[in-house]
């Protein structure tokens, strides 16, 4: 009851407008008031909750997108793919995919890649007379593949939460990432032969490896993030500082386009998400406290154990409820609110945490996707100027690329734990 009755004034909290990360606290303070646990208590949770070294891989991942995209790099890696896949039918649907697998591998955020890369993607599809629901709708689905590839925001919270090997996840990611993209470009390609788009002319291959060379030193990020953590050289944590210094540095060398206007722009664009980030990581330690005291990951286990009879159906259950959550609530809330208590649920059932995490990651990227709360669904209708409900209904059609793949990574745990397998 104590659960239900701090969960009804959370969502109430929510829905009135008071921001999720300071509802989260509110609701918690008020538990440690009445159950006269003493406030000095909760402030402690809150900052032994934010004292991890590992979570300062958050804002510095943060930092290294924002300078990655406010230095222009963005335009080398869309002109990279647009010479590789522009002259397949849909081509510029095509490009839009890939140019979000690469720029996954430095950004680490499906929101950075969605209204970084999403304005001048859309623009160049609606020039070349795509239609705006296909160009949004391609643009946000594209833009889950960036959780999924290295380096990844959310692969870091989850790892932290979960005690799980960051550098594993980094690595299970890849596979799904890559499935990803290409469940997305078969569908943009079945899409734009039912329509009819245009396609680029063929580029040569001097033209190819004039982009190429162009966008190399950026493709090179999530080989010096990943190469670097399993040779040793440094943990995920300072990976991501290493990624900061590594995005000034070939600004500053190959692209000098970076300027102390912009940086100041990415910086001050880090202070802000992070800061949210932040919040909502303090109030999901004081919840995480009251989860255990209430022993909210025993009273769900038992509900688990009594409906799912192998670990297969029971990750059945974990997908339609996060699904079902995501269509409302934030998928970064969901993530450090269930994860804590579920976690140990999926061990028991003898399944792989990082398994787990990626499935879990997955299913939380559908749900940005996803009507009516899909913050992807926002974000894409801002830059591209499409009218979100518009955008709401065109998106549901692409549903389906990234629900295969979810379903075919649950069945097959070696797609998400075979690289990671191998590196042990």
């Amino acid at each position: 009851m104590t659960l239900l009755i701090i969960g009804g004034l959370w969502l109430l909290l929510v829905l009135i407008g008071v921001p999720i990360g300071i509802s989260m606290i509110f609701v918690s303070m008020g538990y440690f008031w009445y159950m006269e646990r003493g406030m000095f208590i909760a402030v402690q949770r809150m900052v032994d909750g934010l004292n991890s070294f590992p979570l300062l891989a958050v804002p510095l991942f943060i930092l290294a997108a924002a300078i990655l995209n406010t230095a222009g790099i963005t335009h080398h890696l869309f002109g990279f793919a647009r010479s590789l896949v522009g002259h397949v039918r849909g081509g510029l649907g095509h490009v839009n995919v890939l140019a979000s697998l690469f720029f996954s591998g430095m950004s680490g955020s499906a929101l950075a890649d969605a209204g970084g890369l999403g304005k001048m993607e859309i623009e160049a599809m609606r020039e070349a007379g795509y239609d705006d629901d296909f160009s949004g709708a391609v643009t946000a689905s594209s833009s889950l593949i960036g959780p999924l590839v290295p380096p990844s925001i959310t692969m870091v919270l989850y790892g932290v939460i979960a005690n799980v090997s960051i550098g594993q996840l980094f690595l299970g990611g890849v596979v799904p990432g890559v499935m990803c993209a290409g469940a997305l470009m078969v569908m943009v390609y079945l899409v734009a032969l039912r329509r009819d788009y245009p396609v680029d002319p063929r580029s040569t291959l001097s033209e190819i490896a004039a982009r190429f060379r162009t966008s190399l030193p950026a493709l090179l990020t999530p080989l010096v993030i990943i190469g670097g953590i399993f040779s040793g050289y440094f943990s995920p944590t300072e990976a991501a500082a290493v990624t900061v210094l590594y995005a000034i540095v070939i600004d500053l060398v190959f692209y000098r386009e970076l300027t102390w206007r912009r940086l100041w722009d990415a910086v001050y664009e880090t202070t802000v998400t992070s800061a949210s980030i932040a919040t909502i990581v303090a109030g999901v330690s004081l919840l995480s406290f009251i989860f255990a005291r209430e022993q909210a990951p025993q009273q769900v286990a038992r509900i688990f154990l009594s409906v799912a009879d192998s670990p297969l159906m029971f990750l059945i259950m974990v997908n339609l409820m996060i699904f079902v959550l995501g269509c409302f609530i934030e998928a970064l809330v969901i993530l450090l609110v269930i994860v804590p208590i579920l976690v140990p649920v999926a061990m028991g059932f003898g399944i792989d945490p990082v398994h787990f995490g990626i499935i879990v990651i997955l299913n939380l990227m559908i749900s940005i996707m996803t009507p009516p709360m899909g913050m992807a669904l926002f974000v894409v209708s801002q830059v591209g100027n499409i009218p979100y409900q518009r955008l709401a209904r065109a998106i549901l059609p692409w549903l389906l690329p990234p629900i295969v793949v979810l379903i075919l990574v649950c069945a097959f745990p070696i797609l998400a734990t075979g690289l990671p397998g191998l590196m042990r």
